[in-house]
C-alpha cells in the first residue's frame, strides 16, 4: 500500500496536468483497501491520500496554480471514504445481526429436536413392546402403521438436529483409521427394515480397506445417501459398493430408480431442495439429505459426486477418502451372529426420563433381561453384566459419570452402551473412549437388540477375571 502511494504521488507531482488521471487510481486504492480489509485500512488509506495530494500541490505547479482543483479533490478523498465507511459500519451491523439470527435458529432447532426426541423415542419403544404382545392382525397393523410414522418423523429429527449442529460451527472432524466394511455393515444394518418394508433389494459389496476418515461423520454421510435412495426408489435393487482408485477409495451407492432429470442435479445438493413435478407423490423428507452430505463432505476434504440417467437410476459417490491399510476389495460383509440370545442378560438402566424409563425397561424385559432401572446413579449395584445410560442426567451428571461411578461400586470394567439426544461427536469426545457404542435417540428397538447381542457376544469372548 506504502508503494502504490508512492508511485501515484511521485506520477502526479512529476506528470502535472497530464497524470491527473492517476487520482482516479489513487481513489480505486484507498476505497479497493478497505472493502478488501476493513474500516481501519480505509482511515489509513484516506490519510494516505491526502497526504498524497499535500505533497503533489507543493511540487508541482500546475496544482498549485489551480487551488480549487486541489480542495475539490480533497473533499472527494474526504466524502467518497467517509460515505463507504458508512456503508461498512451497516453491513457490518446487518451481517452480525444475520449471524445472531442464524444461531438462534440453530439452538432452537437443536434444543426442539432434542426435546421432541424423548417422547418420540419412549413412543417408539412401547410400540417395540406391543408388537411382542398378543394382539390380532388388525391390531398388529395398526402398530406398524404408528411405527413406521414415527420412523418418518425420527429421520426429520435427524436431519434438523445434523444440519443445525453444522450451522453451529462446534462440529470438529476426529480422524482415524476406519474399516469400511463396518461403516457399510452398519449402514445396511440400520436401514434393512425400512428396505424390506418398501420391498427394496439392498445389498453391499464391501471392501475390507481401511481409510482415514471420522467415523461417525462418514457414516452419516453413507446412511443420508442410502436412505435417499430408499425413499425415491423404493421396490428397486440398491447397491452399496467400493471403488479404489490408486491410493484412494470411493463409496457408491447404486440405485435403479427414476433418475434426476440434468437441469436439477446440481440443485439437489441446495437445502429445502426437492425434485418435484406435477402430479408426483408426496415423499417424506425436507430436502436436508444430500446437502449435508456435501457439507461433511466439504468439511472432511471428501468428493461428493452424483450421475443420474433419468428412467435409468442415480448413482451418487464419497470419493478421495485415503487408504491407510489397502486389503481385498470384495470381503464379504461382517454379519452379527444371530444365535444368542437376551434372555438372563442382567442389566442396569439408568435414565432420568420417566416415560423413556419405562418403555425401555419394558422392552428389555420382554426380550428376556433382568432390568434394574434408576432414574439416576444407583447408592448400590446388584450383580450386572451391561449398564445401559442416558448421556444427561440431570444436576451436572453425565452418562461419563455414571459410567466411572457403577464400575467403580461393580469393581470391574463393566461393559456400557449410551443413549443420547444430542451430537454423537460431542458425547464421543465427553466419554473419551472408543469401546462405548453411543446410540442416538430416538433408537430403534432392531438398533438397541443388536447392540445388546454384540455386547453378550462380547462377554462371552472375554477372558475371565483373575481370581
Amino acid at each position: 500500500m506504502s508503494n502504490d502511494m508512492g508511485a501515484m504521488t511521485w506520477a502526479m507531482a512529476a506528470g502535472g496536468a497530464p497524470m491527473l488521471p492517476v487520482y482516479a487510481i489513487l481513489m480505486w486504492v484507498t476505497v479497493g483497501n478497505s472493502l478488501r480489509f476493513g474500516t481501519t485500512y480505509l482511515k489509513i488509506t484516506t490519510m494516505g491520500a491526502l497526504a498524497s495530494i499535500a505533497v503533489t500541490a507543493t511540487f508541482n505547479a500546475y496544482w498549485r496554480d489551480n487551488p480549487f482543483l486541489v480542495l475539490t479533490l480533497a473533499c472527494t478523498t474526504i466524502l467518497v471514504p467517509a460515505y463507504i465507511h458508512s456503508l461498512l459500519q451497516r453491513l457490518q451491523t446487518a451481517y452480525v445481526r444475520e449471524q445472531e439470527a442464524n444461531l438462534s435458529k440453530s439452538r432452537f432447532l437443536a434444543q426442539a429436536s432434542h426435546d421432541l426426541r424423548q417422547p418420540i423415542h419412549a413412543i417408539s419403544l412401547f410400540t417395540a413392546c406391543l408388537r411382542s404382545a398378543k394382539l390380532g392382525p388388525e391390531e398388529l397393523g395398526m402398530v406398524e402403521n404408528i411405527d413406521r410414522s414415527l420412523q418418518s418423523v425420527s429421520r426429520l429429527f435427524k436431519s434438523l438436529l445434523d444440519i443445525s449442529t453444522l450451522d453451529s460451527g462446534k462440529v470438529e472432524p476426529r480422524f482415524e483409521p476406519v474399516a469400511i466394511s463396518d461403516i457399510i455393515e452398519d449402514v445396511r444394518r440400520q436401514n434393512a427394515e425400512a428396505a424390506q418394508r418398501d420391498g427394496t433389494a439392498l445389498r453391499v459389496r464391501a471392501c475390507a480397506a481401511i481409510v482415514s476418515a471420522d467415523r461417525a461423520l462418514l457414516t452419516t454421510m453413507v446412511q443420508n445417501i442410502v436412505n435417499n435412495a430408499i425413499k425415491y426408489a423404493p421396490g428397486r435393487p440398491i447397491v452399496i459398493a467400493c471403488r479404489r482408485r490408486g491410493d484412494r477409495l470411493a463409496i457408491q451407492v447404486y440405485d435403479r430408480g427414476p433418475g434426476i432429470p440434468e437441469a436439477d442435479q446440481a440443485k439437489v445438493f441446495d437445502e429445502f431442495y426437492r425434485v418435484r413435478r406435477r402430479g408426483d407423490k408426496d415423499i417424506e423428507g425436507v430436502g436436508l439429505g444430500l446437502p449435508i452430505v456435501r457439507r461433511l463432505g466439504t468439511m472432511l476434504g471428501l468428493q461428493v459426486m452424483l450421475r443420474s440417467v433419468p428412467g435409468r437410476g442415480t448413482c451418487v459417490s464419497i470419493g478421495n477418502l485415503p487408504i491407510v491399510q489397502a486389503q481385498a476389495l470384495s470381503a464379504p460383509p461382517r454379519a452379527l451372529d444371530p444365535s444368542p440370545t437376551l434372555g438372563g442378560l442382567r442389566v442396569l438402566l439408568v435414565e432420568d426420563d420417566e416415560a423413556v424409563l419405562r418403555a425401555t425397561a419394558s422392552l428389555l424385559q420382554t426380550w428376556g433381561c433382568q432390568v434394574q432401572a434408576e432414574p439416576a446413579i444407583p447408592g448400590t449395584v446388584s450383580e450386572i453384566d451391561l449398564l445401559v445410560t442416558d448421556f444427561e442426567l440431570g444436576s451436572g451428571v453425565t452418562g461419563t459419570d455414571c459410567i466411572a461411578a457403577v464400575r467403580r461400586l461393580a469393581g470391574q470394567a463393566l461393559p456400557a452402551v449410551v443413549m443420547t439426544g444430542h451430537d454423537e461427536a460431542r458425547v464421543r469426545v465427553d466419554l473419551g473412549t472408543m469401546d462405548v457404542p453411543i446410540l442416538s435417540k430416538p433408537i430403534r428397538p432392531a438398533e438397541l437388540r443388536s447392540v445388546l447381542v454384540a455386547a453378550r457376544i462380547g462377554m462371552r469372548t472375554r477372558p475371565a477375571p483373575a481370581g
